[in-house]
């Protein structure tokens, strides 16, 4: 069974810091693009950071310099590091894989993704 598991969420201050993990099959690591979404309340689901299978790393301009996408393969985990964090980064956060069209396949989600279950991330002042 193909799956996908993130771990890590929780409760924090404005300017702390989490860590979120997401244990995925091994061969994801080596054929699919990677990467985070996640889901504010009343609020559509937002692309947060991408790698590719090339190591290319992507992230949407709320993130970017505060929150750092990586992955160790030998672990079969990908890491997202969130820094900095801020009120507005409140929201359900999903792993997700794009086995077909790889990390281009980010920018428009299709029902052939694997996604987990999502985990919570809360951010209060």
């Amino acid at each position: 069974q193909v799956h996908v598991v993130e771990s890590g969420g929780g409760s924090v201050q404005t300017g702390g810091s989490l860590k979120l993990s997401c244990v995925a099959s091994a061969y994801m690591f080596v054929s699919c693009g990677m990467g985070w979404y996640r889901q504010a309340p009343g609020k559509e689901r937002e692309l947060v950071s991408i790698i590719a299978v090339d190591g290319t790393t992507t992230y949407v301009d709320s993130v970017e310099g505060r929150f750092t996408i990586s992955q160790d393969s030998a672990k079969n985990t990908l890491y997202l590091q969130m820094n900095s964090l801020k009120t507005e980064d409140t929201a359900v956060y999903y792993c997700a894989a794009d086995c077909l069209l790889g990390a281009s396949g980010f920018h428009m989600p299709s029902p052939h993704m694997i996604w987990g279950q999502g985990t919570q991330v809360t951010v209060s002042s």
